[in-house]
C-alpha cells in the first residue's frame, strides 16, 4: 500500500510541476520548484511543498499560487488516471532556509573553537 502511494506521490508531484511551469499564466507565482508531495492514506487530500527562487516575499507568491489552485487540480486531473483527484494544499518548504542557518551555526562554531583552542 505503502508503495502505491509514494507512486501516486510522485506523479502528482511531476504533473504539478509541469502544470506549474507551463500552464499557469500568472507571472507574479515566480520561479516555483516542487520540492515534495505527501499524499493522505484515503487519497482525498494532498500536501504540496513548494519553494520560490528569487524572490523576497515567499508568503506573497504563495498566497498568488494558491489562488489558482482550481486550475491545477482540474489539470491534474486531466493527466492522471485516478478515481478522484485530491485537494490540494500548497505549503511553504523551508527546509533550504534551515539548512542555511544550520551550516553558519556549525560554522560559527567551528570558528568559535578554533579561535579557544589558540
Amino acid at each position: 500500500m505503502a508503495d502505491k502511494i509514494k507512486r501516486i506521490e510522485m506523479l502528482i508531484k511531476k504533473n504539478i510541476s509541469e502544470i506549474i511551469s507551463f500552464e499557469v499564466r500568472n507571472k507574479s507565482i515566480g520561479f516555483v520548484t516542487v520540492t515534495d508531495c505527501k499524499l493522505s492514506t484515503d487519497y482525498q487530500y494532498c500536501r504540496v511543498y513548494v519553494s520560490f527562487l528569487g524572490t523576497n516575499f515567499p508568503l506573497k507568491n504563495l498566497e498568488e499560487l494558491n489562488k489558482v489552485k482550481g486550475f491545477i487540480k482540474s489539470s491534474l486531473a486531466k493527466r492522471m488516471d485516478i478515481y478522484k483527484v485530491p485537494n490540494l494544499e500548497f505549503l511553504l518548504d523551508d527546509s533550504y532556509e534551515t539548512g542555511k542557518k544550520i551550516e553558519e551555526l556549525i560554522k560559527k562554531e567551528e570558528k568559535d573553537l578554533e579561535n579557544f583552542k589558540k
